[in-house]
């Protein structure tokens, strides 16, 4: 029978990769305190050395700069259209309160 496969957070991944990259203990160490195998430890250290400059960096911004400005653009659309429709909805339902 297979063990399950073992889902981790990313808050407990990060809490390895830090272990690791401290180097007080060797990925051996690690590997047992955590119960991961060495080779994840190496890993998500790995990934974390990869992507530290992500979480300062300005790329953030340009990235989903572009994403936020697609956004923007759909909401004045949308509000354009919202305005427009309750203009004429309301010129209609006046016209209908009058009795005409």
């Amino acid at each position: 029978m297979r063990n399950k496969r073992r889902n981790h957070s990313p808050k407990f991944r990060a809490e390895v990769a830090l272990a690791a990259f401290k180097g007080d203990k060797t990925v051996a160490e690690l590997s047992r305190q955590f119960e991961v195998h060495p080779d994840q430890v190496a890993a998500w250290k790995k990934q974390l050395l990869e992507n530290a400059e992500e979480a300062f960096g300005s790329d953030m911004k340009v990235d989903g700069g572009t994403h936020v400005k697609e956004l923007k653009a759909r909401i004045g659309q949308l509000t354009l259209e919202n305005d427009f429709l309750s203009e004429a909805l309301g010129r209609r339902s006046g016209s209908e309160g009058d009795g005409k």
